[in-house]
């Protein structure tokens, strides 16, 4: 039997890729909405980052998340309350 297949990803912060499981995805809906996604399963433009402040705050440093949740006709600004907010998310993850 073949064993099964660990579906790998990239964090935005560290650019190491983990196992899906390990990370933490940040979501744009279609409303421009900016929300953690612990569950990997809402609809949406999606990042991941590891479940770490550190790497978030290297992703926001490089505007990382900006570039990943943007596309061809949407640019997106992330304000300075979204960030704190997923800072306080992942605070509470840990």
């Amino acid at each position: 039997m073949k064993p099964k297949k660990i579906p790998m990803r990239k964090c935005a912060g560290c650019n190491q890729s983990k196992p899906k499981k390990e990370l933490v995805r940040i979501v744009r809906t279609a409303e421009g909405e900016i929300f953690l996604d612990t569950t990997g399963k809402k609809s949406g433009r999606g990042v991941y980052v590891c479940r770490d402040i550190n790497c978030l705050s290297s992703a926001r440093k490089a505007k990382r998340l900006e570039r990943s949740l943007s596309t061809d006709e949407i640019k997106v600004v992330i304000p300075d309350e979204v960030y704190s907010r997923l800072e306080e998310e992942l605070a509470k993850d840990e």
